[in-house]
């Protein structure tokens, strides 16, 4: 991957420097907006996906795992630069906020798919699920992948956790 530039926010953008700069004062305010609306993309879609009671939750689940890894793959190309800069927008309030709407939706969705379940069962299950999206999406995206190649793998990874929580039940 070519290396972030401001300059070559411009030239993406078709703008020139300047006008980038009256509207962020250095790159790391871009890298902040731009995790700041990866964090809204994925919490939308988590939202959309889990709270679509029309379908049931292992379906959703399914959908989800497709969505996010597709989603994962798309911004690959941008992840570098965004982790670099991690450390400065972490503990920010739209992280905290991002991971907190996150966790709301997970519980609810887990009292869903496992309603006989104890609650320290539903949180272990939310939490192992999150955890396997973050790591899995983030190996998986690292190379670059075909269209049968993240369909594929999004199979089997919703087998599998889709699996877990029926054995749960």
């Amino acid at each position: 991957m070519r290396r972030f530039t401001t300059t070559r926010v411009a030239e993406r953008a078709g703008v020139s420097v300047g006008s980038v700069y009256q509207y962020f004062p250095n790159k790391a305010s871009i890298l902040f907006r731009l995790q700041a609306d990866e964090w809204r993309e994925t919490t939308e879609m988590l939202v959309n996906i889990l709270q679509d009671t029309q379908k049931p939750p292992l379906e959703r689940l399914r959908l989800l795992v497709h969505a996010f890894l597709r989603s994962e793959c798309d911004e690959a190309e941008v992840r570098t630069a965004l982790n670099d800069a991690a450390p400065f927008y972490r503990d920010t309030p739209e992280a905290h906020e991002t991971r907190s709407t996150a966790d709301r939706i997970i519980e609810v969705f887990m009292h869903e798919a496992l309603p006989t379940a104890p609650a320290s069962v539903r949180t272990l299950a939310g939490d192992l699920v999150m955890t396997t999206f973050s790591s899995v999406g983030k190996q998986f995206s690292e190379t670059p992948r075909t269209e049968q190649e993240i369909h594929s793998y999004s199979e089997a990874l919703a087998d599998m956790l889709c699996s877990y929580l029926a054995s749960l039940n």
